[in-house]
Order: structure tokens, then C-alpha cells, then sequence
């Protein structure tokens, strides 16, 4: 184990590292032992000035899915369902586009994102407490990235569904459910999921390209794939329940969530393994379970080392947000725990040959097209945001380097990372 924490240090260290990596403002909370530590800096708005406060409330982003995976939980902790029963049977009139899918999935390929259902479809159904009910009907038309249950694709619609699931079986609009399963219990003050419920507090705005997104925030039909809306303090409190710690706990069995579920085909990007709702990884032979979350112009992580009992919570609001999760990720881990984070993979040490031409083509799925061109060895990525989010976000554009017959690497300046591509 490392030293204790220095909590002086890092009030510098974070206003330190968000203007390295142009970040208007940032928030990070973690666990150490018994005691939270909380950390502000930068501002929730570059047009305004207002500065980032530990009780700010960022948008969490795709965290959400775990909070969604785990009301779930409760309910099958309760008996209401299990893992393998078919969403048909709890939502009869649930429809996609391959019959044989629409009879068989499970709330087990939700929550493991292997149902292989186009998973990228954002459709605005109104403001009404009918919204979730309204996006279910409408994924009568969505079809499959691949077949049921033979691989793991992220899947944002999977989510939704599963919202509805606990809306059908709790008899309540899922914000409302959420906080009557998990916000409630916990008593979490900071934590909500519709614009003027946030209003109330300071509330982070998100930027692209250093100025003020165009809107803040997702239609709310899809909230349980990632509307909620927290200080990072209060999503420490909710990893730690999953920890069973300080009387917080919520399932009677949280690490059933752990339990790998499926492999990751590009384990460069999250993780290695996926489990229910939790990516999975291993770190010098620590678990480490965590999820990531980007909205429009704010992006979220949170990690949890359960075997130390660590959680680290940080949320952003724009600029290099995945180079800086990963800087202050490495610093803090190996502060707190001596525990070092792998790092990004990046090019070869020595130019690897392989056959581009094959991979080239246009990959295309519901809010999602990408373009690739072959050249010079390797590939060109052009990548745009298609349907309800097209431009909403700038096209990327990023020439990638084979490390090997399958995977890719390229460098994105405006994120000052490397980005990896597993055909």
C-alpha cells in the first residue's frame, strides 16, 4: 500500500492537470479508508465564470447504466424476474426488427451489452411520463450488429429497455423509481435527472471545442442509458454500497455484478470483460471495476478497487477529457495504492505490415457511420454522428497504424490520446 493521501496537494494538482489538458472545469471525489476526499476546480461555464464547487452537478453520462443494472438487480433480488428471463415476457408488446431476437433476449444480454441490437438510437419522445414507453415502440424497427448473445456490442437502446423493464415491474416512471430503489436509500442529495431538478443546484454546461455545447443535455427517453446528473461525492456513496461497506450496502449480493459476463472484442478501449453493467479490468492482479460516461461536452469516470476498498469518482465538462482521466488516473492510483495503470496502447515499436485494403469500407449502424480508406500501410478513420446527434459533435478525422493483423492505433490531437480499432 502507498502513503496516506495528501488532500493540499491535490487542490493544486487538479487545477493543475485540467489546464494541461484544457479543461474548463473538473470535480473528483474518492475513498481512502473511511474518508472522502472531494476536489473542484475550473469553471461549469466558460461564458459565465461560475466556478465548479464539490456539490456542482455534472452529467455522469453512460455511469448511468450501473445505477440502471442495478435497480434491475433489486428486482431480481426480489424475484420479481431473473437474469435469463426474456424481456417478452415482461414487456409483451416489445418488438425489434429479428423475430427470433425479439422472443429470446434476455435481461442478462441487456445488461451485458450482447443482445447485438443496434444500440446508438437516440429519438426524442417528449417530455411525458410516457416517453420511455413511446422509445421502446419505436425500436421495432432496430436490427442486429450482430446475432444474439456471440459477442459484446455497447448498446445505449439495451439500456432503455431495461428502463422500461423497471418501470413495467415497479408501476413507477423510472426517474421516480430510481429515486425510491437507490437515491432515497442512500440519502443522495445531489443526484437527479431531469433539467429542473438540476436547476436548483450549480450545474455544469458542456463544451466542444472550448466553447459552450449547443445544447446541455440528451432527450429524456434516454435516461437510464445516461441522464443522471451528480456530484461526484454522491456517485462515490453509490460504488461504495456496491462495496457493502459503512452500512451503505443495497444488494444483498453485489458482486454478482462483477461476475464476467462476456470479452470485450477491443479490450484497448474499456476493459477486458464486461459483467452486469460494470467493465471489468485487472490491474497488476487488482480487480478493477469501473464504467465511463460521455455526453454532449462532459464525460464521467468512475473506478472501484474493491480488494482495497478504493473509489475514485472524477467528472468533466470538456476539452481533453480522456488523456486527462487517464493522467490523474495513473498519479492517484499510484499515490493511494502503489497500483499501476496500464497504459494507453499505442503504436509499434517497429513499423508492423499487414493487409489495410481488407478492412477498408464504409461501417455503418443507427447514429453512427464511419469511413475508412485505405493508404501508406495503414488506414485512414473518418467518423461522423448520424440521426438525432448529428451535429451535435465534430466529424473525427484520424489516420491509423496496424500493431498487429487485427488492431489499429491513431492519434487524436483534440483528445491528446491514442484511440485503438479491433476489426
Amino acid at each position: 500500500m502507498a502513503g496516506a493521501v495528501d488532500p493540499g496537494r491535490w487542490h493544486a494538482r487538479l487545477g493543475e492537470l485540467i489546464a494541461e489538458y484544457d479543461v474548463p472545469g473538473a470535480s473528483l471525489a474518492f475513498l481512502d479508508g473511511e474518508e472522502v476526499h472531494e476536489f473542484a476546480a475550473g469553471v461549469l461555464n466558460v461564458d459565465t465564470g461560475v466556478e465548479v464547487t464539490t456539490d456542482s452537478l455534472f452529467q455522469i453520462g453512460s455511469v448511468t447504466k450501473v445505477w440502471t443494472a442495478t435497480q434491475i438487480m433489486l428486482l431480481v433480488e426480489r424475484g420479481e424476474l431473473t437474469l435469463d428471463t426474456p424481456v417478452s415476457r415482461v414487456l409483451p408488446e416489445f418488438r425489434v426488427a429479428d423475430p427470433e431476437v425479439t422472443k429470446s433476449v434476455t435481461i442478462r444480454h441487456l445488461l451485458s451489452h450482447t443482445s447485438g441490437i443496434d444500440g446508438d438510437f437516440f429519438l426524442d419522445t417528449g417530455r411525458g411520463d410516457d416517453c420511455m414507453e413511446k422509445y421502446v415502440a419505436a425500436c421495432a424497427d432496430l436490427g442486429q450488429n450482430h446475432p444474439l448473445g456471440v459477442t459484446q456490442s455497447y448498446c445505449n437502446s439495451g439500456f432503455v429497455i431495461a428502463g422500461r423493464v423497471v418501470e413495467h415491474l415497479t408501476g413507477k416512471v423510472w426517474d421516480a423509481a430510481l429515486r425510491e430503489q437507490i437515491i432515497e436509500p442512500l440519502g443522495l442529495t445531489h443526484t437527479w435527472t431531469l433539467p429542473e431538478d438540476v436547476l436548483r443546484f450549480r450545474g455544469a454546461m458542456g463544451h466542444l471545442d472550448g466553447a459552450p455545447a449547443p445544447v446541455w443535455g440528451l432527450m429524456r427517453s434516454c435516461g437510464p442509458a445516461g441522464l443522471i446528473c451528480a456530484r461526484p461525492a454522491d456517485v462515490v456513496a453509490f460504488a461504495r454500497a456496491h462495496l457493502g461497506t459503512g452500512g451503505t450496502g443495497l444488494l444483498a449480493d453485489p458482486r454478482a455484478m462483477w461476475e464476467p459476463q462476456v470479452d470485450v472484442p477491443n479490450p484497448h478501449t474499456l476493459g477486458k470483460q464486461w459483467g452486469l453493467g460494470w467493465i471489468l479490468n485487472d490491474w497488476q492482479g487488482h480487480r478493477v471495476v469501473f464504467h465511463g460516461g460521455n455526453t454532449i461536452g462532459q464525460a464521467a469516470m468512475l473506478w472501484m478497487v474493491p480488494d482495497t476498498g478504493t473509489v475514485v469518482c472524477l467528472l468533466a465538462n470538456g476539452g481533453q477529457t480522456a488523456a486527462l482521466q487517464h493522467a490523474l488516473a495513473t498519479e492517484l492510483f499510484d499515490e493511494l495504492l502503489g497500483l499501476a495503470v496500464p497504459p494507453v496502447l499505442g503504436p509499434p515499436a517497429e513499423p508492423f505490415e499487414t493487409d489495410a485494403e481488407r478492412y477498408a469500407g464504409v461501417y455503418e449502424r443507427a447514429g453512427n457511420r464511419m469511413t475508412l480508406t485505405a493508404g501508406d500501410g495503414g488506414l485512414s478513420l473518418y467518423g461522423e454522428a448520424t440521426g438525432a446527434l448529428a451535429g451535435l459533435q465534430p466529424p473525427m478525422e484520424v489516420d491509423l497504424v496496424p500493431v498487429d493483423d487485427t488492431t489499429f492505433v491513431g492519434y487524436l490531437e483534440e483528445q491528446a490520446q491514442w484511440l485503438s480499432a479491433v476489426f
